[in-house]
């Protein structure tokens, strides 16, 4: 669960019409509409929407938008590609989404491995032998073609080469406060019980940090897990929504989400950096030579023979991907409850809005804007930014769901839309909880954290000014 692009939550006025046309819709249903959203913290008052004229409530903090005609729904719009491969991803998550969706609410007990699964992991085998290839053919290079000195030198250029593309198997991070089982008893016993109610085994290690987000990973020779809870998140959930966040990420390992296998993580880095050595670095005010028009030739062709191999691993992994998210948010459900997971997912359409207060929150303890002191900025950071949290209008929430809509899959082509996972959870049997926290652990949690989010936080105010 990541968010990466800033969000303007300012008042901003826009008169480009990047809604419909105002005969597309009933402006008398989107008055009402406008004035039931309206209705929450915040409102200041009412302008006329400049596309369909209908009556449009505003609030200062946020973007103010029609929701008659979804005029200056999404001002910021959406966001170009960075480079050919997220261009190629953005494709197929357009063209596999709607389709993915439909397939798992007609069947609710979908496995995440498939067919494409099981061809990703035979491709996977086939660039990890290339490597071993490589590696044994330098070897006996090296060994047996001492009759020459050519065979040698290209024996180690070889093995130079399998050694680059050798599988890497992720290391532990550092950039956060790790905790250990000794310095969070109560957090690691209630990932225990959440891995548990979905049949899988819990983390070795926790890493906090300020981040929007939170995640799992294997680290280490022996496949080590780790959970990264991002603070900028996790302060925003309330104790069962929390719950459904540590659901969701363990329900990766639970449904056997096939790009979290290591034979495939590994080819793909492998591939990766076969094209990156395969690249041509060419200068750009200078004439390329003779001979460096006959070495990008002679590179094109072992450089696109890759590039096809990725292309298709990524095809293979892409659509499970996006299968392994839907089944993770079921998870959450089963352990958090559907309200639950339903809460989180709206939380995670503000993050960028926390990103922006976090790093403003930095700027002005820096500037020392109003006499605030860095370290009496830190000291309450976490409790102002839930409860800033907690102030985002309905209005605002349903802003950001129709961007949603709108965006599709342009913002991360491995998570579905929101608005889709969002239905999808609505789609199952409403049922209790597996797992509750109850105040005793709540508070156990928070005293365990707080030395971590006393750091984190004096992190935050330092260094988020740039």
């Amino acid at each position: 669960m990541a968010v990466d692009r800033r969000e303007r939550v300012t008042l901003r006025l826009c008169t480009t019409a990047l809604g419909r046309a105002a005969g597309e819709r009933n402006s008398s249903v989107g008055e009402s509409l406008d004035a039931r959203l309206g209705s929450t913290v915040g409102q200041l008052g009412a302008r006329t929407c400049p596309q369909c004229a209908a009556d449009v409530p505003y609030d200062e903090r946020f973007v103010m938008w029609c929701s008659a005609c979804d005029w200056n729904v999404d001002p910021e719009g959406e966001a170009p590609a960075r480079g050919r491969f997220e261009a190629m991803q953005r494709r197929l998550a357009h063209r596999h989404g709607e389709q993915l969706h439909a397939e798992l609410l007609a069947a609710p007990n979908a496995s995440a491995v498939t067919n494409r699964g099981v061809v990703a992991r035979l491709v996977a085998v086939c660039v990890h032998a290339l490597t071993a290839a490589l590696a044994g053919a330098g070897t006996l290079l090296v060994v047996l073609g001492w009759s020459t000195l050519v065979q040698p030198i290209v024996g180690v250029i070889l093995l130079l080469a399998a050694f680059v593309l050798r599988p890497r198997f992720p290391r532990l991070r550092h950039d956060g406060r790790v905790l250990r089982r000794a310095d969070a008893p109560c957090l690691y016993a209630l990932v225990d019980e959440v891995a548990a109610a979905l049949g899988t085994r819990g983390v070795d290690t926790v890493v906090v940090d300020a981040q929007f987000n939170a995640s799992v990973a294997d680290f280490g020779l022996r496949g080590r897990r780790t959970l990264h809870l991002g603070l900028g998140l996790w302060e925003v959930l309330d104790q069962q929504e929390r719950v459904a966040l540590l659901g969701h990420e363990l329900g990766h390992y639970a449904n056997g989400d096939p790009r979290r296998a290591r034979l495939i993580g590994t080819a793909l880095y492998s591939l990766h950096t076969w094209l990156y050595l395969l690249t041509p670095v060419r200068a750009v005010h200078l004439r390329r030579t003779a001979l460096e028009m006959v070495t990008d030739l002679l590179m094109d062709v072992p450089r696109w023979a890759v590039y096809g191999v990725t292309l298709l691993l990524e095809r293979l992994t892409l659509r499970d991907a996006q299968r392994a998210e839907y089944l993770a948010d079921r998870a959450a459900v089963r352990v958090g409850s559907a309200a639950a997971a339903a809460g989180l997912m709206d939380r995670l359409l503000i993050g960028e809005s926390i990103a922006a207060a976090l790093r403003t929150e930095s700027v002005r303890a820096q500037t020392r804007i109003g006499g605030v002191e860095p370290r009496a900025a830190a000291a309450g950071l976490w409790e102002r930014i839930a409860e800033r949290a907690a102030t985002v209008s309905e209005r605002e929430y349903e802003r950001l769901r129709r961007v949603g809509v709108l965006r599709g899959h342009s913002v991360d082509s491995t998570h579905p839309p929101t608005h889709l996972r969002r239905s999808l959870i609505g789609a199952g049997e409403p049922g209790s909880a597996a797992v509750v926290v109850g105040p005793e652990t709540a508070d156990g949690i928070a005293a365990e954290l707080a030395p971590a989010r006393s750091a984190v936080a004096h992190a935050v105010i330092r260094d988020l000014a740039g």
